[in-house]
C-alpha cells in the first residue's frame, strides 16, 4: 500500500485523482463482497410472480426451467455461509423477458426463502408474515 501511495503521490495531482477514483469503487466492491443479506421484504410485497414460484416450490414443482431447484453456491457470499448444497435457487419469471431474466428465490435447507431481483447483487430474506 505504501509502495502505491509513494507511486500516486510522484505524479500529478489529476493523475491522483483519477487513480484514486479508479481504485475507490474496486475497494468497496471487495469489502462489500461479502455484505449480509438486505433486510426482510413482505412475502406481499413481491411480484406476483414471486407468489407463483414460493407455490411451486411448496407442490415440489414442476417448474419452468432446468435449472430451477439446482444447487445455488452462493458464490457472491451475501447469504449466510453454509455448506455446499444448502441453497437452491428458483426462477422468477418476469414477463416480456427473452431469458431467465435476473429475478430468482433462493431457498435453504432452515425454510428460509430469499428474493433476488438483481441476479445475486442483493438479496432480502422473505417473510411471509406481513
Amino acid at each position: 500500500m505504501q509502495t502505491l501511495l509513494r507511486a500516486l503521490k510522484s505524479r500529478t495531482a489529476s493523475v491522483v485523482t483519477v487513480s484514486l477514483l479508479t481504485l475507490a469503487p474496486t475497494a468497496v466492491f471487495v469489502a462489500d463482497a461479502h455484505a449480509d443479506v438486505s433486510g426482510n421484504i413482505c412475502q406481499s410485497a413481491l411480484p406476483s410472480q414471486a407468489d407463483d414460484t414460493l407455490n411451486l416450490i411448496a407442490q415440489g414443482g414442476p417448474f419452468p426451467y432446468s435449472e430451477d431447484g439446482e444447487t445455488f453456491q452462493n458464490r457472491e457470499g451475501v447469504l449466510p455461509s453454509e455448506p455446499y448444497g444448502y441453497y437452491h435457487e428458483y426462477t422468477v419469471v418476469t414477463p416480456g423477458a427473452p431469458t431467465r431474466g435476473t429475478r430468482r428465490i433462493i431457498t435453504g435447507e432452515d425454510g428460509s426463502d430469499y428474493y433476488t431481483s438483481d441476479h445475486y447483487a442483493s438479496f432480502y430474506l422473505v417473510d411471509s408474515t406481513c
